[in-house]
């Protein structure tokens, strides 16, 4: 593991933590939660089979394995600051037959990659919790060859997305705030201006960011969906009374039945499919 940036403790603590556990249990959901966006995503990375592949905040490994695929004859090097969801994606990856991929516990913000060691850095709703981003994206355009590209999904801003009001009303009774730009999480780089003048200071090109819209998947059943989202938002209901906890708890139970479809528990979402070129 190489050194953690001091504004980036928080984030290490939680990934590393009980959230990361979390996600690395549930690894099949968390996969599956953004699958309707992978292949615009991977199509806008154009990897070819002899690329060098960095993915940024991989999770479990998807998008690392995905690219793998495609860069058969190459290599695809996959990061996060979780050590259980890189011990799952290590295992997936063995699963899967890949011997072009490998995984490492690094913060990507200060990691040092090898200079201009990769055609392609990828990130899939990962590289939003910089705690300093021009520092981050600087790092990472330096690991960048010569016109080398530039691949982020990232989230448009809350009041686009159907899950996080849902979720927040039925466990709250209330819309989530808006969050500060300038702070690490989901919606960090939601402003298309922010982004364009974060990834032109850090010394990228052709930056544009393209809009789309899908649904996302919280589970294949209620129950399934319940249980996932409890244990990854059951801090909002910390304090309430016993009697508004088990009102919350089953009014979530309730949205999630009113999102039931034949493929899931789904909501509507909206993200940015961001792309950059190194200068």
């Amino acid at each position: 593991m190489s050194t953690i940036d001091a504004t980036n403790t928080d984030q290490a603590h939680a990934w590393d933590g009980d959230e990361g556990a979390h996600w690395a249990t549930h690894s099949e959901i968390v996969e599956e939660s953004l699958a309707r966006y992978r292949p615009a995503f991977l199509r806008a990375a154009a990897i070819e089979p002899t690329y060098r592949v960095l993915d940024i905040g991989c999770g479990t490994g998807a998008t690392t394995r995905a690219a793998a695929e495609v860069a058969h004859a190459g290599s695809v090097f996959g990061v996060d600051l979780s050590a259980r969801m890189i011990e799952v994606a290590r295992g997936l990856a063995r699963q899967a037959g890949l011997t072009n991929v490998a995984f490492d516990r690094a913060d990507a913000q200060v990691h040092p990659f090898e200079t201009e060691a990769y055609d392609v850095v990828i990130s899939q709703t990962g590289a939003m919790f910089f705690g300093r981003p021009e520092t981050a994206f600087a790092n990472l355009r330096r690991s960048l060859t010569p016109g080398g590209r530039l691949v982020l999904l990232t989230w448009q801003p809350p009041d686009r997305q159907e899950w996080i009001g849902a979720f927040s009303q039925a466990l709250t009774g209330r819309t989530p705030p808006v969050p500060a730009s300038d702070v690490p999480g989901p919606f960090s780089l939601s402003d298309p201006d922010h982004v364009r003048k974060l990834l032109h200071g850090a010394g990228f090109d052709h930056v544009e960011l393209t809009s789309s819209t899908e649904t996302t998947t919280y589970g294949r059943t209620v129950e399934e969906a319940h249980t996932f989202l409890l244990g990854l938002l059951g801090w909002m209901v910390e304090g309430q009374e016993p009697a508004q906890r088990a009102y919350s708890i089953a009014a979530l139970r309730d949205t999630l039945a009113a999102h039931q479809t034949d493929d899931g528990v789904r909501f509507g979402s909206a993200t940015w499919l961001v792309t950059a070129t190194r200068a």
